[in-house]
């Protein structure tokens, strides 16, 4: 098992992605801190792997120091964190308010400052660790109505490389991972038919992806499969940023630059 005696906090585990990378995490042999504003659900999905919940708003400093310790006096250490924990929103720039932008940078990125400077401190300790921040590729490319979303996951990705920079010689890798559409409850209530009509269109694979795909992808960086990433954002997206213009394509009409010269 790839993370055989591992110890994880994964945050906003309750639901959704979280969920899927703490499921796979523990179906790897890590002992997992399931960490979400809603102990209720946090405490399922505890039981269901044999982990600890721990009730945490990232946003809140007592609540961060409060999941680093509890993590702590269960298990001693901590080997990995994955800072999923987050908030969407879809509001046109011009409509957006300051309160709602403030709020969405405050959990999505400060958030992530907090939970990983209180365990990038252990880490430090241990020379050993490997955080994985979740990013989006609503922080790469602009789309309609992600200004406060959106500018929260650039900066988590700036974030992440300042991290890894700073944190290389402490023995720990810090990397991002950038999901295009997921098939998750948000995505199943926030996504309208126009919404997931275009992402059918733009996605070189024409389906949203599964969480089980992020967590893959989370076991691989969080194993020491990657122990020589660092720095790095991993899209999985089916090919959605890669894409340019997709069309039906026929041979048959194509012309070459020679044919239209004559």
């Amino acid at each position: 098992m790839k993370l055989d005696g591992r110890i994880a906090v994964v945050t906003g585990a309750g639901r959704g992605i979280g969920r899927a990378i703490a499921e796979a995490f523990a179906a790897e042999g890590a002992k997992v801190v399931v960490a979400d504003r809603d102990f209720d659900v946090a405490e399922e999905v505890a039981q269901e792997i044999g982990g600890l919940a721990v009730r945490c708003d990232i946003s809140v400093d007592a609540d961060v120091a409060a999941l680093t310790q509890a993590a702590l006096e269960r298990f001693g250490r901590i080997d990995i964190l994955v800072n999923n924990a987050g908030i969407g929103a879809t509001t046109l720039f011009l409509e957006s308010t300051r309160e709602e932008f403030e709020r969405v940078v405050r959990i999505n990125l400060t958030g992530t400052f907090l939970v990983g400077q209180s365990i990038a401190r252990v880490m430090a300790a241990q020379h050993y660790g490997r955080i994985i921040n979740i990013a989006s590729l609503s922080g790469q490319k602009g789309g309609v109505g992600r200004s406060a979303y959106g500018a929260s996951k650039a900066g988590v990705d700036l974030l992440t490389k300042v991290m890894a920079v700073e944190l290389a010689e402490q023995g720990i890798c810090v990397n991002a991972i950038a999901p295009g559409p997921i098939l998750t409850e948000v995505s199943k209530v926030m996504h309208t038919v126009e919404t997931r009509d275009a992402y059918h269109r733009l996605v070189p694979q024409r389906r949203y992806g599964e969480p089980a795909e992020i967590a893959r992808a989370a076991v691989f960086l969080a194993s020491d499969d990657a122990a020589y990433v660092t720095g790095h954002t991993l899209n999985v997206d089916g090919g959605f940023l890669a894409a340019g213009l997709m069309f039906p394509f026929d041979p048959a009409k194509s012309q070459r630059l020679g044919d239209i010269a004559k």
